[in-house]
C-alpha cells in the first residue's frame, strides 16, 4: 500500500499548499490526500497543486469532504450539498484521485424531534445519488467512520449495514484505526468490511477523546489492525491524518516523526517495501 498523508497538517499551521506539498514529498510520502474546498478553489491553485504533484511524483489518492448537510431535514439543504459533492467529485477526476473521503455527520437533536431513520434514509439516498455519478466519473466514495455517540457510522457495525442498505459498488468505507480504538471497534471485526475498504487513516489517540497524533504518541496498538487491514487486500492508500499541532512552528518536524513511525508499522506488518 502506498503511505500518504492529509495536507491540513500544513494548512492548519498556515503552511501554503504548494510549499506544504513541497515538505510531504520531501519526506518521502508516496501520496497524498488534498485537503481543499472545491466551490473556492481558483483556476490557478489547481494549476499550481497539479504542478507541485507532477513535479515531485506525489499523486493525490482521495479528497476529504464533511458535508454534514446531506442528512438535512429540508429539502434545500441536501440538494446544496449533493451539488457540492459532485464538485468535489469533478475536482477529485481533474487530479485523478482515486476517490473522495466522505463524513456523514451526526443525528440532530440527539434522535429526538426528527426520526433518527428518516435521517438514515436521506444519507442513503443521497450516497447513492453521490455513487452514480461518482461511478461516472470512474471514482468512488469512502465514507468515513466518526467514533461520536450520535454519528450515523459510529462503528463497524453501523458501517457493515449502511453500505448493505445503500447496495451501490461506488459507496465503500473508510478505516480509520484511531477511531475504531475510541468506538471500541477491535480488529477482529474488520472482515466485515472485506471487499467494501477502499482506503485508510492512520493516527494515534489517548483513548478517550479525538486526537488524530503522530504513530506512538498514544495507547493505540497499531499492529493488529494493520495485519487486519493487510488481510482484507487493500490496494490503495494508508494515510497519516494529523490535527492541530501543539506547536505549529514546528509542524516539519511533527509529520517527520508521524512519517517515520508510520512507515516502521506499515513495513513491520507487511505492507510497504
Amino acid at each position: 500500500m502506498k503511505l500518504g498523508i492529509i495536507n491540513s497538517a500544513f494548512h492548519q499551521a498556515g503552511v501554503d499548499t504548494v510549499a506544504g506539498l513541497e515538505h510531504i514529498a520531501r519526506i518521502g510520502f508516496d501520496s497524498v490526500d488534498l485537503f481543499t474546498e472545491a466551490l473556492t478553489i481558483t483556476a490557478a491553485e489547481k494549476r499550481a497543486i497539479a504542478g507541485a504533484c507532477e513535479r515531485h511524483n506525489l499523486p493525490v489518492v482521495s479528497l476529504p469532504v464533511v458535508a454534514t448537510g446531506l442528512i438535512d431535514f429540508n429539502d434545500p439543504v441536501r440538494e446544496f450539498h449533493l451539488a457540492r459533492c459532485k464538485r468535489f467529485l469533478d475536482l477529485a477526476a481533474e487530479f485523478r484521485a482515486s476517490n473522495i473521503l466522505l463524513v456523514l455527520g451526526e443525528y440532530l437533536w440527539q434522535r429526538e424531534v426528527i426520526p433518527a431513520e428518516l435521517q438514515w434514509g436521506w444519507a442513503i439516498e443521497t450516497c447513492r445519488i453521490l455513487g452514480d455519478y461518482a461511478g461516472g466519473k470512474n471514482l468512488d466514495i469512502a465514507l468515513e467512520l466518526e467514533p461520536f455517540r450520535l454519528s450515523l457510522l459510529h462503528n463497524v457495525d453501523a458501517m457493515a449495514r449502511f453500505l448493505e442498505e445503500c447496495a451501490h459498488p461506488r459507496v465503500q468505507a473508510n478505516i480509520d484505526i484511531s477511531h475504531l480504538v475510541l468506538a471500541d471497534c477491535g480488529p477482529d471485526l474488520l472482515p466485515r468490511l472485506k471487499g467494501r475498504a477502499i482506503h485508510v487513516h492512520i493516527s494515534d489517540c489517548d483513548g478517550k477523546v479525538h486526537g488524530d497524533l503522530p504513530p506512538g504518541r498514544g495507547i493505540v496498538k497499531f499492529s493488529p489492525y494493520l495485519q487486519a487491514v493487510k488481510d482484507l487486500g487493500i490496494e490503495g492508500a494508508v494515510s497519516i491524518e494529523l490535527e492541530y499541532s501543539p506547536d505549529p512552528a514546528r509542524i516539519v518536524e511533527w509529520v517527520e516523526e508521524a512519517y517515520r513511525e508510520t512507515d516502521r508499522l506499515m513495513r513491520l506488518n507487511g505492507l510497504r517495501g
